[in-house]
Formats: C-alpha cells, structure tokens, sequence
C-alpha cells in the first residue's frame, strides 16, 4: 500500500487456502515514491494535495465574486459562514478574528482528508496514520497555549493550574489535576479521537469490501455467494456512514479547538 492506487481485495490466502482478512497491516506504509526515503508515503502524499486542493480553492472562490452567487460562490461562502458564525463567533467571543483562519484551514484540512478515505484511488484517510493526528493536536495545542500566554501573560499558566476562588489547601490536589488535563489530557484526546475513529472507520470498509468480494468470488455455495453479494451491496451504506462520522471529526476536532482558545483567553482565566 506504498502508492496512491492500493489493492482494494487483497484475496490472500494462508498457507492451507485460507482466508487472510484485512488488520492493521494495511495501515502501515514504507516509502514506495523516493527509494530509499521511507518518510515520503502515500499518506505524506495526500497531506500535500490536500494542501493543493485546499489553496486551490479559496483561490478559485475568492475571484470574481458576484452580489448573486452561483453554485462554486455558494458553496465556498456556506462554508467560510458556517466556520466564521457557528464557530469561531459562536466559541470564542468578540475575539475570534485572529483565530478564525486557523479553524477555517484547519477544518477544511482535516475534512479533505478524512475524504480521501471514501474515494477509489486512494481509499485512505490520511489520519488513520496517528502521526499525522499527533501533528495537528500539537499545533492546536501551540496555538491555544500561545493565545492563553498573549491575553494574561505568564499568569495563564498559574491560572490554568490554579484557578482563582480555590483554597490553598487544595492546591497539592487541583494543581497536578489541572495541569495532567490542559496541558496533557487535551491534546492526546484531540489526537486519539480523530485517529481512532478514521482507523476504525476505514478497518470496517475493508472488511466488508475484502471480505464480501470473497464470499462472491471464492466461496462455494450459492448462500455464502449471495451472502457476499448482500455484503458488497450494504457497503454503500457503511460509506454513508463514514462521509458522516469523516465530516463530523473535522467539526469536532476545530470546535475543541475553539473551546480551547476561548478557554484560554477568558477574561475569567
């Protein structure tokens, strides 16, 4: 699975003609573009064309606007509307401006490739490579820490640990506690959360793909065929389901996102 175009019934067999069902091994890439450049993989790939696609259009969309939109203008203003007003406006406040091309890039990244795991020629969510989820939950928590630092100085980071009103007694409790979960547990949810649901996602494609084009091709019988059928034809319905939970992870990873920012730039912080 080291190209864009990957074996999408890999009708293997054990060593007694059995059948070797998709598992986490499809996930795994080594290189296969540079040789000898094992970072360079298909999921590396599709990060950059996401980037392309991406630039390419809000390039394309913010040209020759007209006062009566047609279908490319109304798609690219619902979505910049849709960012600007039921996220970054909603979540942070007053101060959302700096924050709002971050979340509108940010959604629109994750959203591209989340996608690319339901179209033929590449058949992979980039994010069911937990590098790539790492990457992005990093950034976000760079960017909230950093406005946190922006608004209150080296105080967000006495504040975050302790907030104000809680009696000293408790501190040795609600330090470590508050600490482990702004610092810590955010990030690595934010990260866990999109990867573990494009990967779980993306293992039940296969399996109903790979193992309904066995039961139709390689199995004797006409139930376990007609079986198999059933199974390549309910697959449509688990793509269904996965344009929806693709298109709800990139929502949810850019609303916490939000929340974190406008936790961290609370007047009350």
């Amino acid at each position: 699975m080291g190209s864009l175009i990957p074996v999408l019934v890999p009708l293997e067999t054990g060593g007694e003609g059995g059948f070797v069902p998709p598992g986490l091994e499809d996930f795994e890439f080594n290189g296969g573009f540079i040789p000898g450049v094992d970072w360079f993989n298909k999921p590396l790939v599709q990060a950059l064309i996401s980037v392309i696609i991406i630039l390419a259009f809000w390039l394309i969309a913010s040209r020759r606007l007209k006062v009566v939109p047609g279908k490319g203008q109304f798609v690219s203003e619902f979505l910049y509307s849709f960012i600007r007003n039921g996220v970054a406006r909603d979540t942070i406040g007053h101060n959302w401006k700096p924050y709002f091309p971050y979340l509108l890039g940010l959604f629109c990244f994750i959203w591209v490739n989340n996608l690319f795991g339901l179209f033929p020629v590449f058949m992979f969510p980039t994010f069911s490579n937990i590098g790539y989820a790492w990457g992005l939950a990093l950034l976000s928590w760079i960017i909230y820490n950093a406005a946190g630092v922006k608004k209150h100085g080296l105080m967000y980071f006495k504040n975050s640990v302790l907030p104000a009103g809680v009696p000293l007694w408790l501190a040795p409790v609600i330090i470590p506690v508050e600490a482990l979960s702004n610092f810590i547990i955010r990030p690595i949810t934010l990260a866990l959360r999109l990867f573990g649901n494009l990967l779980g996602g993306h293992l039940v494609v296969l399996v109903f793909v790979v193992g309904g084009t066995y039961l139709l091709t390689q199995a004797d019988g006409i139930l376990l065929n007609a079986a198999g059928g059933f199974t390549l034809l309910f697959t449509f319905a688990i793509f269904a389901l996965e344009l929806l939970v693709v298109s709800l992870q990139a929502y949810i990873f850019t609303v916490l996102t939000a929340s974190y920012v406008a936790s961290a730039t609370a007047d009350e912080h």
